[in-house]
């Protein structure tokens, strides 16, 4: 970020995604929190007059609150490097590649980091018959927030999938256990937390109040806390990312260390009251004022 002065920040919030409503959620925490830290805050939910609401806003800079395809694939991210306005989070590159679960997983490979065996296969394939052998999990490659998650178990048959899903899905192998997350700020990981639920961690376990339990740092052994922390820098670097990110994993305990699997890099975590970053960085010690406060002053573009 320069070192102009930042008087007015946009939130971008909204948008067409399947994620809508959360990222409604996330614009607003965001929104009151700027404004009690100081800020003007201009509220803008992302539609067709994007580029002429932003143009006549004037913003010093726009805090990117969208989640899913378009506020998170590098989308909105080439329209504001196009209007030369600094915005939070990841730029182009990096939001593309992480929102491209197949391409995430190639750049973890690059650098060793370990994740679970997995493929893309047509829609119509997929409800044929089993792409690989149950269980393994089938979810769009390119949306977050656990949005069309489907497990396939062994002894059941293929996997009906919903009219929305689009044409070429990812098949990936189920791996049991634990759900972790790490979340990076800046350069450096801040801790570790352990994703209690009844069942999977899907769309209501995330964003539902209760439907999931949180312990922060998680309890878990000190070496594989510790991978946690370094595999989500690496996971940060190798994707490219700024900001504020999170990486995912699902660890099965019975193998230890190599039990520990990457599942997914999101450059733009949730904002909502139940959200996992703003609940780590408040625990090491950034309320969640100070957390959106960095954000708009680490903001920029050109990259």
């Amino acid at each position: 970020m320069s070192s102009r002065a930042i008087s007015c920040v946009v939130v971008l919030k909204g948008g067409p995604s399947v994620e809508r409503e959360v990222s409604l959620v996330s614009g607003r925490e965001v929104a009151s929190a700027l404004r009690e830290e100081g800020f003007q805050v201009v509220e803008l939910d992302a539609g067709p007059s994007l580029t002429a609401d932003l143009v006549a806003a004037k913003p010093d800079v726009v805090f990117n609150a969208l989640h899913g395809r378009w506020g998170e694939d590098g989308c909105v991210q080439g329209l504001l490097e196009w209007l030369q306005i600094p915005y939070t989070h990841s730029g182009v590159m990096a939001s593309a590649m992480a929102m491209d679960k197949e391409q995430t997983k190639r750049l973890y490979k690059s650098v060793g980091l370990p994740i679970a065996e997995s493929m893309l296969v047509s829609k119509k394939d997929v409800q044929a018959g089993h792409p690989m052998q149950a269980p393994y999990v089938v979810k769009p490659y390119n949306e977050g927030s656990s949005v069309g998650v489907y497990i396939v178990n062994a002894g059941e048959g293929p996997a009906r999938l919903n009219m929305d899903m689009p044409d070429t899905v990812m098949v990936e192998k189920f791996i049991p256990g634990r759900e972790l997350t790490t979340t990076v700020m800046g350069d450096k990981a801040i801790s570790v937390t352990d994703i209690q639920t009844d069942g999977w961690y899907d769309y209501s376990a995330k964003y539902e109040a209760g439907g999931s339990r949180h312990v922060i740092p998680a309890d878990i052994p000190a070496d594989i806390f510790d991978a946690c922390l370094d595999y989500a820098e690496r996971a940060h670097q190798v994707l490219g990312c700024r900001g504020v990110s999170r990486t995912d994993y699902r660890w099965d305990e019975t193998k230890g260390l190599a039990g520990l699997i990457l599942l997914e890099t999101n450059t733009q975590p949730g904002m909502t009251p139940t959200s996992l970053a703003p609940e780590q960085a408040a625990a090491g010690g950034v309320p969640f004022g100070k957390l959106v406060r960095w954000m708009v002053e680490d903001a920029s573009c050109n990259r």
